[in-house]
Order: structure tokens, then sequence, then C-alpha cells
């Protein structure tokens, strides 16, 4: 059987992207944000599924997929959805900008399996305009995280993911179906053993099947049971243990404020005042002559 990524054609646009997840350990999702002059894109062939989101001004979007041809006005907030090793052309006749998440076809296959007991779901290709509210606070969110956080940010990409690709299925596939309630917990051993293991691993990139696998869940239903024992993500939870242990060595007072975010697992000294400063409501210098101040 041919392979089809052996048929690839290469996406070729005038300007490079504003921003890019390569690079960023993102292993279950990609991200890109264009600004582009009006242009004809050339025939291409990607191996991932394609979601493109408008997030610029109004523009006229020709589209010719597997033979299908479209032409739609397109406004801020519409999507489409180009599924893997399709053929895609283009055109548009003004400066344009959006965001182009992509996602690999064997994720989805995985998903699919965990979440609906089914391999063979195919995302339904959407050449008119989508208006969905979830894929564009999704497109955002995305962006945020890359821009604050970087190569950490890798946990949060992970659930994310995991998240649209299920309201993808669910929504846009050729067996669109309701999503089960996820119901139950985690048992206290199970919770003990996902807690020292992010307590042995703030220094580390933890990626959410690392999690899931601690106690054999799929990746989605962990982030969904792990959010309702704790309110919060497991990529919140994890910066809010990096800054507990912050806390402390900063309470010892043998290392600077660089060194100090490198051991809790920050990319940068940045990305760590930002958090601390956020969770803490100071800054780890102001926060460090503070406990200076109180010793005797």
């Amino acid at each position: 059987m041919t392979d089809p990524a052996q048929n690839q054609l290469p996406l070729i646009l005038p300007r490079s992207p504003l921003l890019v997840s390569d690079g960023s350990n993102w292993t279950k999702i990609h991200f890109a944000h264009f600004q582009q002059p009006p242009c004809d894109v050339p025939e291409h062939i990607s191996p991932r599924h394609t979601l493109c989101l408008n997030v610029g001004k109004p523009v006229r979007l020709e589209q010719a997929v597997d033979g299908q041809q479209k032409a739609v006005d397109s406004i801020a907030g519409d999507l489409a959805i180009y599924p893997a090793y399709s053929s895609q052309q283009f055109r548009w006749d003004k400066e344009t900008e959006f965001f182009n998440l992509f996602l690999e076809p064997s994720f989805l296959t995985q998903v699919s399996y965990d979440v609906f007991g089914r391999d063979r779901l195919e995302l339904i290709p959407h050449l008119a305009t989508l208006s969905d509210p979830l894929v564009q606070q999704i497109g955002f969110a995305l962006k945020t995280s890359l821009e604050i956080d970087g190569i950490n940010s890798s946990l949060y990409a992970d659930a994310i993911a995991h998240a649209l690709v299920v309201h993808l299925l669910a929504r846009y596939s050729t067996h669109s179906r309701q999503i089960k309630t996820i119901t139950g917990g985690f048992t206290q051993a199970q919770w003990k053993q996902i807690a020292d293991f992010i307590d042995a691993n703030l220094d580390q990139n933890i990626h959410l099947a690392e999690l899931a696998g601690i106690v054999q869940f799929s990746p989605y239903h962990f982030a969904h049971v792990f959010k309702k024992s704790t309110q919060i993500s497991p990529h919140q939870y994890v910066i809010r243990c990096r800054i507990e242990r912050a806390k402390q060595l900063i309470a010892i007072g043998d290392l600077s404020i660089a060194t100090i975010a490198q051991t809790v697992g920050f990319a940068s000294q940045g990305h760590f005042t930002y958090h601390f400063k956020r969770l803490v409501g100071v800054t780890p210098k102001v926060y460090s002559q503070y406990i200076t101040s109180q010793e005797p």
C-alpha cells in the first residue's frame, strides 16, 4: 500500500508565520499564526488535519479541496476544516490573518477509540463558513499559552488537543454523536501516585499521557476526572506546585531567582515571574525581600 505521506506537496506561503508551536514540545497539536498578503496558494497536500480560523478582516476566499470548489466571504471567527491528505488550493483577494491548528490523523484515531470505542471516525471537510466559539476560544488559548509558557506549555496543549478532538469528532465526523458523561474520580491511592509523580518531576516537561498512564486512564478521561477532583486542570495544578516549591527555595535563601526558576521547571525567569505574581500577588524578588525582613 502506498503511504499517502509520500505524495505530500508542501504548503507555500509568501510570509513566515508570526508565531508557531515548532520547538515547543507539543506532540498532539500544532499551531501557526499567519498574516499574509493577497495570493494564490498552489496545490498542496498536508499529512495533518487542518483547522483554519479567520482572526482578521473580512476576505473573499476561493477554495478547491479534492475537486470541490467553494468561494466564501470569510469574516473574523469563521472556521474551515480540511482533512489530512486532501488536495488543497486557495486564493484570497486582500491581506488576511488566520490561525492554523494541525492535528495528526493517528491522534484522532486514538481519541476516537478511547472516547467513542471506534477507530474509523473521519473528519468531514467544511469549506463553508462555520461559526464555532469553542474552536475560536481554543485557538486564542493556544496562542496565549505559547506566548506565556513556550516550551513549558506541553501539558496544557495536550489537554486542549484532547478536548478539541473529542469536540470535532462529536460534531464534524462521519459518525457524530453525543459525548458520554464521565463519572467517578480518583481513589486515594491513585491521587497519591499522581501527586507524588508531579512532585518528583516538577523540573521536567510533564505530558498528559504520562499522568494518565499512572492510573491507566485515557488522557481525555484523566483530564476530566482530574479537573472534577481538584477544580483545576493538570496544567494549572503543576504550575501551582512549581510556585509552592519556589516559595520554599526562596525561603532557604541560597539560590538566585533565575536558578530557582530553572530548578522548578520554568522555561525562563520571565515565565516564572509572571506565574509567581499571578498566584502569590507579588514578584519573586519582593517575596524574597519580605521573607528576609521576617527573619529574626
